[in-house]
């Protein structure tokens, strides 16, 4: 199965906005600050949404040459790498996506595909948003994105989705003010991914691509080593420490973590942690180097982190 480049690319953006976040929700608040209100408006929430709607997308993927007990298998080794991370990051949500992987898409495969699977993701979603968001809202999402890989919906119609999610976005935030809980703010974080990951894919060009594929290849080590960096730079950042030490802070370490995934694709199919979550998912030693140039070219049959 030949990888998706524009899936990879949409995950890299997403775990590149995902150290930004989770950088600063670890800051220390005090009085509000600038920076704190350009993340509440525009970067809060915006893209756990689009991570969450990929690993439907990539639940898919995985069946379509994997069976269901081998599935059950990658999400048990998932909820593995979760609980280990939980022990120095709190924030974590691998758990939560091994355990809703297991309770609503497992089951959902069973389902007619198709617009079923999406009417049960929007009503899945719709009422996550009405309870205030959170990881509430992250069944509905991965049984949307589970739709959206089997349907193919038709490219162009990401300009008006794009143009809807953007106005949708900028009316709810009328309502939500400076309150980071309930529907309102929920809504503007979800509709805010939508116009997002819309967007991308709109101006999406083969340089921009480079950079982000790479990152979100290795979605899994750059997530999990993302929020180690956060852990051991967490002394760091107290009261007094200036707020523009979160942008330095993940500015540095997606930076690292594009530089690190280029260089390692060049010599391997899969990134540490994806490697070793995919021999533990096939109780084998999965090939993992490539042999030479004309390898590192071909088409990799991994969906990444779904």
């Amino acid at each position: 199965m030949t990888r998706i480049r524009e899936l990879d690319a949409l995950r890299g953006f997403a775990v590149g906005g995902i150290m930004l976040v989770n950088t600063w929700q670890h800051v220390p608040k005090g009085d509000r600050e600038p920076l704190d209100s350009v993340m509440l408006a525009a970067f809060q929430g915006r893209f756990y949404p689009i991570f969450s709607l990929l690993f439907g997308i990539g639940f898919v993927l995985f069946l379509r040459t994997g069976t269901r007990v081998a599935l059950l298998r990658r999400l048990a080794v998932l909820l593995a790498f979760g609980l280990m991370q939980h022990t120095f990051y709190d924030g974590e949500v691998l758990t939560d996506y091994a355990a809703f992987g297991a309770a609503i898409l497992l089951p959902a495969s069973f389902l007619t595909p198709g617009v079923p699977v999406l009417l049960l993701g929007l009503a899945g979603l719709g009422w996550g948003v009405w309870q205030g968001g959170g990881t509430l809202i992250i069944p509905g999402l991965f049984l949307i994105g589970m739709a959206l890989i089997q349907l193919r919906p038709d490219r162009r119609l990401l300009l008006p989705f794009f143009a809807v999610s953007t106005v949708a976005t900028l009316v709810s935030s009328l309502f939500w003010h400076t309150s980071q809980v309930g529907a309102f703010y929920t809504l503007a974080a979800v509709t805010g991914a939508a116009a997002y990951g819309t967007g991308l894919l709109l101006i999406l060009r083969p340089r921009l691509s480079a950079v982000l594929e790479p990152l979100g290849r290795l979605a899994l080590t750059n997530y999990v080593s993302g929020t180690l960096v956060i852990f051991l730079t967490a002394p760091l950042i107290g009261e007094s420490t200036p707020r523009w030490w979160v942008l330095v802070i993940a500015g540095l370490t997606v930076a690292a973590q594009i530089v690190f995934s280029r260089r390692w694709l060049l010599r391997y199919r899969y990134g540490p942690l994806e490697w070793i979550w995919r021999c533990l998912t096939w109780y084998r030693r999965v090939p993992n180097r490539l042999e030479s140039n004309r390898d590192h070219h071909r088409p990799v049959s991994d969906p990444g982190l779904p």
